[in-house]
């Protein structure tokens, strides 16, 4: 190379980088207050003070708290999907990555208080998640039936399980454990849910993919 030749430009971490990494920590500190004290009760100047940025940066991000509770929502649907979608498709897998997702949870208290906080504050019809968390019950519900009637359809269902009962009420003890857990955090929740699941199953449910550790 000549000395007269320049050299190549060295590549810079662009702005959309930086903004989506400033994003993150918002909705991980948003993820922790609104679990921690609800969403009525936490203020944008809290959440960027825990974030560590300032007022201004979060409201250039997320203009409104309402905006910000969409956004965290959305984060963390997008982690539990993810999770899902690697781990199992139907049947038997989706149900044994139930349990790895319940037994993943453990390690996140923060995501859990989130959910069981908000799931309580959204039966306000008023509530900016109300309609987020009707819906979500919903597809949870559902999800659940299409697995269980895929067993069924195998064969690997007991006599006299009916799917859309044992679905919901899959769904309410999925809620029901991890709630027990925030008080106590000796419960085991994977335990609990594995043995509903063999309860209702001809065999005892197997052991899933272990959950990725960056999940």
């Amino acid at each position: 190379m000549s000395s007269t030749q320049a050299a190549p430009a060295r590549r810079r971490r662009g702005p959309y980088a930086k903004g989506r990494a400033t994003q993150v920590e918002i909705l991980q500190a948003a993820i922790t207050l609104f679990g921690e004290s609800g969403f009525n009760a936490s203020s944008l100047r809290d959440i960027a003070q825990r974030a560590g940025v300032t007022h201004s940066t979060l409201l250039h991000h997320f203009p409104t708290k309402t905006e910000l509770l969409r956004a965290v929502l959305e984060y963390r649907d997008d982690v539990d999907s993810t999770l899902l979608a690697t781990t199992a498709r139907d049947g038997l897998p989706f149900l044994a990555a139930l349990v790895a997702l319940m037994e993943h949870n453990a390690t996140r208290r923060p995501i859990v208080e989130l959910y069981a906080t908000l799931s309580a504050e959204a039966t306000a019809a008023a509530h900016p998640a109300h309609a987020y968390f009707v819906e979500r019950y919903e597809r949870v519900v559902e999800r659940n039936r299409r697995a269980l009637a895929q067993v069924a359809e195998d064969g690997g269902l007991r006599p006299g399980c009916d799917v859309e009962r044992t679905a919901r009420n899959l769904a309410a003890l999925q809620d029901g454990l991890q709630i027990q857990w925030l008080l106590d955090d000796g419960v085991d929740m994977a335990a609990g849910l594995r043995e509903f699941l063999d309860q209702v199953l001809v065999e005892p449910l197997g052991d899933g993919e272990r959950v990725p550790a960056d999940l």
